[in-house]
């Protein structure tokens, strides 16, 4: 097996092996064989009127849920979101707010949460730990006129 040395290190490492691929050559690091293994994404308690947001979740189906908790009569709500999903929870709560009419209030905390990230080499030599930072959000969105049900 042929190892190509003479790939542009300025590069990102996914573009160098598929550059490597496609020369029908091997990088050394793809050798190793390692499984990640990420930490649980969230560690708040889990009720009804919480709505987790990540990147997989369908954003119509997120606005449909708290609009059927409003519809239901409930008072507020609280919106979470971590890492990259931030923006996705904070779009879904300037929607709602925007769909009720300035009725809904927002009250915005950000945190950092740790999360921590096992590394296991597939010959059994031991794991590896590594703890990383994550952004969250945590939306509470809440009725300043209250509304009799409509239903």
């Amino acid at each position: 097996m042929e190892v190509d040395n003479n790939l542009n290190l300025s590069e990102p490492v996914s573009k160098q092996k598929s550059l490597s691929r496609r020369n029908g050559k091997t990088l050394a690091s793809d050798k190793a064989k390692n499984v990640l293994e990420e930490g649980k994404p969230f560690k708040l308690r889990k009720s009804d009127k919480d709505i987790y947001v990540n990147n997989k979740t369908n954003f119509k189906g997120q606005l449909y849920r708290c609009e059927k908790l409003f519809d239901k009569g409930a008072s507020q709500l609280t919106v979470h979101g971590r890492g990259a999903a931030v923006y996705k929870a904070c779009n879904l709560a300037l929607q709602l707010q925007e769909l009720h009419y300035g009725t809904l209030e927002l009250d915005i905390k950000t945190s950092t949460e740790t999360s921590e990230d096992k590394l296991k080499a597939s010959d059994d030599a031991g794991e590896k730990v590594s703890g990383r930072q994550n952004s969250a959000v945590h939306i509470r969105v809440f009725r300043t006129l209250s509304l009799p049900k409509l239903r």
